[in-house]
């Protein structure tokens, strides 16, 4: 099984999307499949044109820009899992926003109505059958997630591709001090490990696994104090 994962975070391997996502891949790849990540801001990816509708108009299933993207395609269209991973930045970060609205040509244009809601599908020469979402956030509660995982949820509903769940983690840079995990975050850290190993060999992430990872670290009032 092939998963390709994109981390949408600016800070890239230093930020907290990344602390997660990392465990998370190690797993997958400790249950036997592949993984390939790539950052979404090392990339040259470029703002969609998708007014024009090219890729799916003119050329099905080709996009006229030439930039990353085209050597991103092949990849997507190969992989089995499809990992979205970024920090809520109100609500994606440019870049990986940009990435997302480029994977139109992966989705072929013949709409169907679906519980009252118009719908596509993915080509038939794309793998994609799951969607994963992880997602840190500096502020305590969980609801600061809501936006951003109705973002891939729709991705997936759209497409008709599972929404297999996410990984999210509230008040994300407690889980560490001075870049060195904390007793809590390693334990967080060894769960996001556990849902990876979970959703290849068992086809899902067990709820339990996911609420560990995004578990309190502190009281709402406990985290108030030093920012009032």
């Amino acid at each position: 099984m092939k998963v390709f994962a994109i981390n949408g975070s600016p800070r890239m391997k230093k930020g907290n999307t990344e602390l997660v996502l990392e465990p998370f891949l190690q797993g997958i790849r400790n249950a036997g499949s592949e993984t390939e990540k790539y950052y979404a801001t090392a990339l040259n990816i470029q703002p969609c044109s998708c007014g024009y509708f090219y890729c799916w108009d003119n050329s099905p299933g080709n996009c006229i820009i030439d930039d990353d993207m085209q050597m991103l395609y092949p990849k997507l269209k190969k992989s089995d899992i499809l990992v979205i991973a970024t920090p809520v930045y109100t609500h994606l970060p440019g870049d990986l926003q940009n990435f997302i609205n480029r994977l139109l040509p992966l989705m072929n244009p013949k709409l169907e109505m679906r519980e009252e809601r118009t719908r596509i599908r993915l080509r038939d020469n794309v793998n994609i059958k799951k969607i994963v979402l992880v997602s840190v956030c500096a502020w305590w509660e969980m609801g600061n997630f809501e936006t951003v995982e109705k973002i891939i949820q729709e991705l997936s509903k759209t497409t008709s591709v599972e929404y297999a769940g996410a990984l999210l983690r509230p008040h994300a840079y407690m889980m560490s001090n001075q870049g060195n995990p904390t007793k809590d975050g390693k334990k967080i850290l060894e769960y996001a490990k556990q849902a990876g190993t979970e959703l290849i060999k068992e086809g899902t992430m067990h709820k339990e696994t996911l609420n560990k990872i995004s578990r309190p670290l502190i009281s709402k009032e406990q985290y108030m104090i030093p920012h009032n």
